[in-house]
Parts: C-alpha cells; structure tokens; sequence
C-alpha cells in the first residue's frame, strides 16, 4: 500500500487526515472513520487495512484522526474535529463526486452524527443511543468518559450526542452489525434501524451470524462484498 499524503485541519497533533488517491477511475471519496470507543489509544490505524479495496473500486480513500478521551477529546471536541476534518476536505480541488462516511463502533455513532456532510453512511456496528449506552455501561463506561456527565446532568449535550436523539439521516444509511457483538449489543442497531424506518428514513440494517466486534473491520469478512454492491447501486460500479 502507498505511504498517505497527510494533511493537518487544526493544531493538535491529532488533527490530521491520511489521504490515499484511487488507483481505478475516480468516482468518489470513502471516508473511514475509525473506533475504540472514543478512547486513546486507539486510532487511525485501525483502518488502514480497509484502504486497498476501496482505492481499488476507484473511491479517494480518507482516514481522518480525531483527539480523543485521554488525549483532548470528548464531548464536543471529539465531534467538532470530525467535522473539521470533512470541511477541511471540502476545499480541495480533487474533492469529487459521493461522499461516503464509513465508520466502525464509535467511529460509526460519529458517521451518523455527521451524516449531514454525507451522500450516503455505512455503519458498522455502530453506538446509536448514548442515554442507552450510558445505563449498560457499554465499553466500561466509555459513553460517561465521552461526554463528561449523566444523561440527567447534560440533556442538551446527549440530545445533540445520540444518533437516537437527533434527527435522523437524510441521506441512505446501511447499518451492519453482527448477531454475536459482544462489545456493542446488536439489539442498539435493531432499535436505531426500527424507529428510522418507521419515520420513513432511509435506514437499512443487515445483521451477518457470527461476526464479531472487531471482524466487521476485517478486509476479508463476509459483508464487505454486500457493502460494495450497496455502494455500486447507489453510486454506480
């Protein structure tokens, strides 16, 4: 794989993209948004070995860094610098063509979140409902880490904060996530897909046997050739 161009959209350290050109005719840009429950160390990293089928498909590839908590993240800083991120890319002069937000388990609620700046979402195992989140104590309490305070404490923030809350994408959203997560519980997913689709937005969710958390994020796992042909039909081979 070609080393990235890296470009910087704020002064933190972490304030920077990794850019990797397609190596088949350009049809768009592929941003993969990575997870680890909003938490250093996890980072960009995370997703590089997805890069080589989209570059192959023809897509712009974007992994964006973010601070994180335990790094100057949390609520909001860590979603501002997504959006700092994408707007930054918006201003270049090969920025064209679909946008796409792929993102995986945190990376994934920041996807929906910033569906806005979005032609369409793939979310992967993502974390839709941090009042939820909060009460199970998913990831060890990692959405109390986010964003600071309870739901009770900062209703304002967790309304803004929670794919369940806002509202909902505009754009087409597939959502993928396996029947055996332990780590982000698929009824979340199902919840999230059940009240979208009953407002009439476009949300889609496949739910793949015996696929784990960290799987999804795996080059050769079951659902990427599905994920592709949803890609292909919107957008176009």
């Amino acid at each position: 794989m070609t080393r990235p161009e890296v470009l910087r959209y704020g002064a933190d350290p972490q304030q920077v993209v990794e850019v990797w050109p397609p190596s088949a005719p350009a049809r768009g840009t592929v941003v993969l948004v990575h997870g680890g429950y909003w938490r250093t160390p996890w980072a960009a990293d995370l997703m590089h070995p997805l890069v080589p089928a989209s570059t192959g498909r023809g897509w712009r590839v974007v992994v964006p860094e973010y601070r994180r908590t335990g790094s100057g993240g949390g609520w909001p800083a860590t979603s501002d610098d997504v959006g700092a991120a994408l707007a930054a890319l918006r201003t270049r002069e090969d920025d064209g063509g679909p946008v796409v937000l792929v993102g995986h388990s945190a990376g994934g609620h920041l996807a929906l979140v910033h569906s806005g700046a979005a032609d369409a979402v793939v979310a992967l195992a993502p974390v839709t409902d941090l009042v939820r989140g909060y009460a199970e104590g998913i990831g060890s309490g990692a959405v109390a880490e986010l964003m600071g305070a309870s739901p009770a404490e900062a209703p304002e923030a967790y309304a803004l904060a929670s794919p369940r809350l806002r509202p909902w994408p505009v754009c087409p959203v597939l959502v993928v996530h396996g029947t055996d997560d332990a780590r982000v519980p698929v009824e979340h997913s199902r919840d999230y897909a059940a009240a979208a689709r009953a407002d009439g937005a476009p949300v889609e969710l496949e739910e793949p046997e015996s696929l784990d958390h960290m799987a999804l994020i795996a080059p050769a796992a079951p659902h990427w050739p599905g994920v592709h042909t949803w890609l292909d039909h919107l957008f176009g081979p």
